[in-house]
């Protein structure tokens, strides 16, 4: 269970907390009572999490680039911080096919440098969390869950960028950090769905631009399958780790999956009926997705659905093995993955009707931190 206490007053160093998965850690930290310096580019869609929650407010937010190692150095110097969680990235699987050297540049001598500038900073750094993927792994299209100790590997640039990140933090970790009061992890996590996602190529985000714009959804990858869950799970994880770290030191300095239950894994096109399914279709944005939720309870169908977007190599299937953050740091998943479909759509249509962003986030922070107890 995440302790309120031990964040109160903790100075904490976000990068990447402009996007997504940044913007949800940044509001959940600052509803814990840690101060918190943020460095990122500009949020890159519009809309955007961070600028619709006002996240910015009662933060330092320095703009900048993990590949500009001055800055960052600088920036990370000025917060002197007790905890780091490194988010900064270049995202997605099938940009890196557009852009295979920036994603090697930002996702791998980025970490590089943020680990450098760690160093450099002083000896007040405790406990540092490298974010990086659970394609970080070799990916063999097997049944079974990939433990923290199985071969990293990858297929895509972005996949292979993230295993090159694990192995660029190994060796910072041994090299440099050994036996110091520093301690490093890395974070594997499924893939996180919630509200305010709108990257392009994810699913919900795709599935919630169809929505309201009363165009036909697309599915990629239909039968794929994919350890889906809320994104303030794997972040509630983070924080216990970081919690744990901080007190244990580099005993705890290691890699780490946090995904959801994999009892009933959901396929690509389960998702999809699911995210369908659970929009209030008292307050659809037009007739034509009244007619597309009346289909959801159906198998997807072609009329419903696209499913020749044309598309580069992606996985078929992937689960993680979550048994050592759940047997060493006491770590679960507190929603399903049908509950986190549900408070996606919450979130959506909170947001489509006008409703307050922040006032939604922090609402469902504070639901989600009662069910900790």
């Amino acid at each position: 269970m995440v302790k309120m206490s031990f964040w109160q007053g903790k100075k904490v160093f976000i990068t990447g907390h402009t996007g997504f998965k940044g913007s949800w850690l940044l509001l959940l930290l600052q509803s814990l009572g840690a101060h918190i310096t943020g460095f990122a580019l500009s949020p890159e869609s519009d809309p955007n999490l961070f600028s619709l929650a006002n996240a910015a407010d009662g933060i330092v937010s320095v703009k900048g680039d993990i590949r500009n190692s001055r800055r960052l150095n600088a920036a990370m110097k000025r917060c002197s911080p007790d905890i780091v969680f490194h988010l900064a990235a270049q995202p997605l699987v099938r940009a890196s096919y557009r852009l295979p050297v920036e994603t090697f540049d930002v996702n791998v001598v980025g970490t590089a440098n943020v680990l450098e500038a760690v160093r450099s900073s002083g000896a007040t750094v405790r406990a540092v969390i490298i974010v990086t993927s659970d394609k970080c792994y070799e990916n063999r299209e097997w049944i079974w869950p990939y433990r923290e100790t199985d071969q990293l590997g990858g297929y895509d640039p972005y996949s292979a960028s993230k295993a090159c990140a694990e192995l660029v933090t190994d060796a910072f970790r041994r090299s440099f950090f050994a036996g110091t009061p520093t301690a490093l992890s890395t974070v594997r996590s499924g893939n996180v769905i919630g509200g305010g996602d709108w990257a392009q190529d994810r699913l919900v985000p795709d599935l919630i631009r169809s929505l309201l714009s009363g165009k036909t959804p697309k599915v990629r990858e239909p039968l794929a399958v994919r350890p889906w869950q809320h994104v303030l799970d794997p972040l509630q994880g983070y924080l216990l780790l970081a919690e744990r770290m901080y007190a244990a030191g580099d005993q705890l300095g290691q890699a780490w999956n946090f995904g959801p239950d994999n009892a009933q894994p959901l396929t690509v096109g389960e998702i999809a009926r699911e995210l369908l399914a659970s929009w209030d279709e008292k307050e659809l944005p037009s007739s034509q997705i009244e007619d597309a939720i009346k289909e959801a309870a159906a198998p997807i169908r072609d009329n419903m659905v696209d499913f020749n977007d044309p598309k580069p190599h992606e996985a078929q299937r992937l689960v993680l093995d979550c048994s050592k953050a759940r047997t060493r740091l006491g770590w679960r998943p507190l929603l399903d993955t049908k509950e986190a479909i549900r408070w996606t759509a919450d979130w959506y249509q909170a947001y489509a009707h006008g409703k307050s962003v922040r006032e939604m986030t922090l609402k469902q922070i504070e639901v989600y931190k009662n069910l900790q107890a």
